[in-house]
């Protein structure tokens, strides 16, 4: 019963994702009037940080629920097959269907809303951003999840920020996203989730950066904790 509970959570709180993005963009450039002006990237920017809290806060309320398959992903490298089979094949899937759904309606609703990012260089250079990307935020994930394991302020604030820093870093190349469920609900409703560009740089590339991410981290940090752990034996 849990895990049904998580997958629906996953549907709902993915569905809310591309819901609150849509709802952020048209609120500054609608509501308060910004346009394309600096101060609307301001604006949007300081919504997107308080955004991030609110799914941080639904992820802790939930449990574990979430809206990122990198997420998910990141936490079955090391787990159990059973683990990993129902992230691959239950929650992951449904993040995609939460993304998807969400995003026809958003058109639907909002016909003038646009379609999602896309990419905008050339294919080598758009795995390799967000490979970056990915890689970047998945370490400091990891790192804050080791360092201050308690702090969630703390731990939610700096996620956010960084998330903000690399996604304005890779906007004009990708889309800066980061989040694979997302960019396919977009690419979707274009008709283009299926083509190389898409596999390749929103899913493979991502998939692969936080591959790496989890092994350095783990390569690194291991062998420093058990350094700490000699050093502490050996003076007492």
């Amino acid at each position: 019963m849990g895990r049904v509970r998580l997958i629906l959570y996953d549907f709902i709180i993915s569905f809310m994702w591309v819901w609150s993005g849509s709802l952020v963009k048209m609120f500054v450039v609608e509501g308060l009037g910004l346009g394309h002006q600096p101060k609307a990237e301001i604006a949007k920017g300081t919504l997107s940080v308080i955004n991030m809290f609110f799914f941080a806060f639904l992820a802790k309320v939930t449990k574990g629920g979430t809206y990122n398959p990198l997420t998910v992903f990141s936490s079955t490298v090391y787990g159990d097959f059973s683990h990993f089979l129902f992230t691959v094949g239950a929650r992951i899937p449904a993040q995609v269907f939460g993304s998807i759904t969400g995003v026809r309606l958003i058109i639907q609703t909002f016909p003038g809303i646009g379609l999602g990012p896309r990419l905008n260089v050339d294919i080598h250079r758009g795995a390799l951003t967000e490979g970056l990307l990915t890689f970047a935020i998945v370490i400091i994930s990891l790192g804050l999840a080791r360092k201050i394991p308690g702090s969630f302020l703390m731990k939610t604030w700096i996620v956010s920020v960084s998330k903000l820093a690399l996604h304005i870093l890779g906007s004009d190349l990708t889309g800066g996203c980061m989040n694979p469920a997302s960019v396919l609900g977009w690419a979707y409703a274009r008709g283009d989730h299926i083509t190389k560009e898409h596999i390749l740089v929103y899913w493979l590339a991502p998939i692969e950066a936080t591959l790496l991410a989890v092994w350095t981290f783990r390569l690194v940090v291991k062998p420093l904790n058990e350094e700490k752990e000699n050093i502490k034996a050996k003076s007492e």
